[in-house]
């Protein structure tokens, strides 16, 4: 049987704590013969003995985790979104020798960042200068039209002003 019946009961300092009621006669005292990783290894699968009518049934636990968050430059918050930024270094590196798992790499190690950063928000700007950071290595003319929409050039001189500076940059490693 595939019920998950949970009793909320007050627990210690009265917060309430999630107990596992039998679906049978609704007695939460049981105890548990087995425990299993589910296929994904998201969840728990645990067969409970009701310590009362001793009739067996299975629940599923999964852990419930907070999202990391973005905010966005008007404030908002999203979603981190890896997929987001895998479709933005796509379409940056668009008709670019760029191999595609290179840049899924890239997206893994932000994404990474992101995962062992302590707060669960980032800034869509600390998001975006780690990705021009690693994509200014790998590919230039992406860089460039990366930064183009994520810097959001109002005109023509600020547009040349950052290649200027990728120029500059160029000349000096050579």
């Amino acid at each position: 049987m595939r019920k998950k019946c949970r009793a909320k009961q007050p627990g210690k300092h009265g917060k309430e704590m999630g107990l596992v009621k039998c679906p049978f006669c609704a007695h939460v005292d049981d105890k548990v013969i087995d425990s299993r990783e589910g296929r994904g290894g998201d969840t728990i699968r645990r067969r409970r003995e009701c310590l009362k009518c001793s009739r067996r049934f299975t629940t599923y636990e999964r852990i419930d985790e907070i999202p990391y968050m973005v905010i966005k430059k008007d404030g908002r918050r999203e979603r981190f979104e890896r997929q987001k930024i895998l479709q933005g270094l796509l379409k940056a590196c668009e008709k670019r020798p760029v191999a595609t798992p290179k840049l899924e790499g890239m997206v893994d190690e932000i994404e990474a960042v992101v995962h062992d950063c302590t707060e669960r928000e980032l800034t869509t700007t600390e998001i975006g200068e780690m990705i021009m950071h690693r994509l200014k290595k790998l590919d230039k003319v992406a860089y460039v039209r990366f930064a183009s929409v994520y810097m959001d050039f109002k005109d023509v001189q600020e547009f040349m002003s950052e290649l200027k500076n990728l120029l500059k940059d160029r000349g000096v490693r050579k």
